[in-house]
């Protein structure tokens, strides 16, 4: 579909907005937009000034013309979403430079770096009268730090150079390119924000169903958009964009954390500046004004939901950064006596019985890291996290069950050492009177069933100290140890 008239129009009214002293030569196109019918047919072309980190623009030779020009320069299709898109298909057809080896600059951010306008001499032979051509030159920052192997259309380009602008064949685009410093240095483009609360979980954005319109519609993303003209720095463009889409959201902090490269609709290479940002809140009490919905998830549930592998990436990224900044750095050694203090572990584990009095045990994936195909608590190790909020983390991710922990009880610690020079395990049990939902196998690749189990009939492959646990809890005691 054809660029409308009112996209068009826009992005004339756009331009002139930072060139006023344009707008009587641009005065037959902005009539010519506002006629029913097709006046701009064959007036329009598109062409485009790609520029490399060592501030230089490309230049190819045209058969036709016998010179050097800013490449590549060609009339608008039907098929062009775009502007901007007709000009990415021209760079395309003219050279080995795909959308993917392009990005937008970040001074003009899509806009058109100029718009020239062609008089056109009447043709008395074939009947045409006197007319204007307008090409829309849009700039784009090549993404690699050297230019690519330029491969050209022998029939229409007979060679490529690389001039330093200054020496830009165009005076007025000579005069627009260095006015508007492009130094070919990318820089972000569009901000998002990484949104975690400490206890596992990420809070994800499902974008709504527009495809061509929406950038990764239908799926699941971080909060954020594209920079505009008006943002101050590249936070600003993030905090704008939080207060369009989700006006009631307040962070803690905000701290940069990668940039990262996606691909925006036409296929340009996107530098987005992540932020990382922590909040506790319910996203059920913000007003979504962009969007389906928020929700948080954990990392396990990832690979059921429809976001993109880089998404994906990132997230398992930070979730294993921040595990592993709350891990000591070295194993410490055991207890000697009491001359030497070591860290010990914390673990959490739930003790859930039906109304039979049988009690929920899971069977382990063979190839678990720890006790393959043995039973065990539903357990899990403590992050960076309260043990409650750890508790009901791990009762969530492996099988699907709600407790508040208001209703949860400390029952038993059993202090564990497992081997020799190992590192001490307080493990925790807690005993839910209360919960949400039926056991259901969420991890596949950690638990491989569960199972209600007589107290008195416990399976022979057992985790030592769950067995040392239920009998313990059974009998009203709180504490034991093994392995010391």
């Amino acid at each position: 579909m054809s660029p409308s008239y009112t996209a068009i129009r826009r992005t004339v009214e756009a331009y002139l907005g930072r060139h006023p002293g344009e707008r009587d030569a641009l005065a037959g196109l902005l009539a010519a937009l506002n006629r029913p019918v097709d006046a701009t047919a064959r007036t329009l072309t598109v062409s485009a000034a790609v520029v490399d980190r060592q501030s230089r623009v490309l230049h190819i030779g045209h058969r036709a013309s016998g010179g050097p020009v800013i490449p590549p320069g060609g009339n608008v299709e039907p098929e062009d979403r775009t502007l901007l898109a007709a000009a990415l298909r021209k760079v395309s057809e003219a050279a080995e430079l795909g959308p993917g080896t392009l990005c937008l600059t970040r001074q003009l951010l899509g806009s058109p770096l100029h718009i020239t306008v062609h008089d056109i001499a009447p043709n008395a032979a074939q009947g045409k009268p006197a007319r204007c051509h307008y090409d829309f030159c849009y700039a784009f920052y090549l993404t690699g730090e050297e230019p690519p192997g330029t491969v050209l259309q022998d029939e229409e380009v007979s060679g490529a150079r690389w001039l330093p602008q200054r020496e830009v064949t165009s005076p007025t685009l000579r005069a627009k390119l260095l006015a508007a410093g492009l130094d070919g240095q990318p820089e972000p483009v569009n901000a998002s924000a990484l949104i975690y609360d400490g206890n596992g979980q990420y809070l994800l954005h499902l974008r709504d169903h527009k495809p061509g319109l929406i950038w990764e519609s239908v799926s699941f993303a971080f909060l954020g958009g594209g920079r505009t003209h008006g943002d101050e720095s590249i936070e600003g463009t993030l905090l704008r964009e939080l207060s369009e889409e989700v006006p009631g959201l307040r962070f803690e902090d905000v701290k940069p954390y990668a940039v990262e490269a996606a691909s925006s609709i036409d296929g340009l290479s996107v530098p987005v500046q992540v932020f990382g940002a922590r909040w506790r809140g319910d996203p059920g009490r913000l007003a979504l004004h962009e969007g389906v919905l928020l929700h948080w998830f954990t990392v396990g549930e990832l690979d059921r939901l429809r976001l993109s592998p880089a998404t994906r990436d990132l997230i398992r990224r930070h979730a294993a950064e921040i595990l592993q900044g709350s891990k000591p750095a070295a194993t410490p050694p055991v207890w000697d006596g009491g001359s030497q203090v070591v860290l010990n572990g914390i673990g959490v584990h739930l003790h859930l019985e039906d109304a039979e009095g049988r009690v929920l045990l899971g069977l382990r994936h063979p190839e678990s890291k720890y006790a393959g195909d043995t039973w065990h608590y539903l357990a899990g190790r403590c992050e960076q996290e309260p043990a409650l909020a750890c508790l009901a983390r791990e009762a969530r991710e492996e099988a699907g069950l709600v407790i508040d922990p208001a209703d949860v009880e400390l029952v038993h610690v059993v202090h564990v050492v497992d081997a020799p020079g190992s590192m001490p395990l307080m493990q925790l049990i807690f005993r839910a009177h209360r919960w949400e939902g039926t056991p259901e196998v969420r991890e596949p690749d950690k638990c491989l069933t569960w199972k209600w189990w007589p107290q008195d009939e416990l399976p022979d492959r057992l985790v030592s100290y769950t067995l040392t646990a239920i009998t313990a809890i059974a009998e009203g005691r709180p504490y034991s140890q093994l392995g010391w």
